[in-house]
């Protein structure tokens, strides 16, 4: 007789009966590690039981670690504690036909935008200059340079630097990407002015404040995807008029044009706030910062 496979609802539930109401039911996986999330209401010694529950039950997972805090700091990584399995914080990802080494305790990153860096991959085209802007271990950027696109990589994490360093040499794009491991608002001023066709902004955090960098990059046409944050009362039709209307906004600073902007709820973050990503299409006019 087969075993019947147990749902990460099932395991909470063996092991914290009641308390269980309180354990997020999903977790990331980042290659064969398993990243969870208990609150402190119910943080004790059953969360080794869960994470050896966790290794028992999913075959392809080999370590389990439990996020202690938020994405946090310059360098945004999260504290983690080990539960079970292997003692490392390394794996390889895959994603796409892309492959990515990582270390989940010194580079934030997230299986979640799988779909939206194949998304902005597919609508690069070949030969296109791109900058990212907060590239980590260059998951958006190694994507798109596959795709044919020549990027300028920028991360302000020296380990992410390292990291995507090896991924370019995984992925076979070193000669279509340059990095930087600085502020991209420094690297944008200093070298990258007008040279680029499109931006891709993945830090909601910052992706405002930098916008007029995004602009700046550009030539006198281009494309920009920014990523952020954004509340909403009822639905999330609401996050999205909220988050063009930002962006137009701080764009009406800069003396630009906005030929087309579109947006899309890219996840869900917490209760009743969204990512979303806001693509737009902008003309430059001669003096606009």
């Amino acid at each position: 007789m087969s075993k019947v496979r147990r749902t990460l609802s099932d395991i909470a539930r063996e092991i914290y009966g009641e308390d269980s109401e309180y354990i997020v039911k999903s977790f990331d996986v980042i290659g064969d590690i398993a990243i969870i999330k208990i609150p402190e209401k119910i943080l004790d010694d059953r969360r080794f039981k869960f994470g050896e529950e966790i290794l028992r039950n999913f075959s392809y997972i080999k370590v389990v670690l439990r996020q202690k805090t938020p994405v946090e700091g310059v360098y945004r990584i999260r504290g983690l504690e080990h539960l079970a399995g292997d003692r490392r914080t390394e794996t390889i990802y895959k994603e796409h036909g892309a492959r990515f080494y990582v270390d989940v305790s010194k580079v934030y990153f997230t299986p979640r935008l799988s779909y939206e860096r194949e998304r902005v991959a597919s609508m690069t085209r070949d030969g296109e200059k791109v900058l990212n802007m907060f590239a980590g271990a260059g998951p958006f950027t190694i994507h798109i340079a596959k795709r044919g696109g020549y990027v300028y990589s920028i991360d302000i994490n020296p380990h992410a630097i390292e990291y995507h360093y090896i991924n370019n040499i995984l992925n076979k794009v070193e000669d279509r990407v340059i990095l930087y491991r600085d502020d991209a608002s420094r690297v944008v001023e200093g070298k990258l002015s007008e040279c680029v066709d499109r931006v891709v902004m993945p830090l909601p955090e910052l992706a405002i404040d930098y916008l007029k960098y995004a602009v700046k990059a550009l030539k006198d046409r281009g494309v920009i995807h920014v990523y952020l944050h954004i509340p909403y009362q009822d639905n999330e039709s609401e996050a999205l008029e909220r988050a063009e209307d930002l962006v137009e906004k701080r764009l009406s600073d800069y003396k630009v044009e906005v030929e087309d902007i579109d947006s899309r709820v890219v996840r869900e973050v917490a209760r009743r706030t969204a990512q979303v990503c806001v693509d737009v299409v902008l003309h430059k006019s001669i003096n606009y910062i």
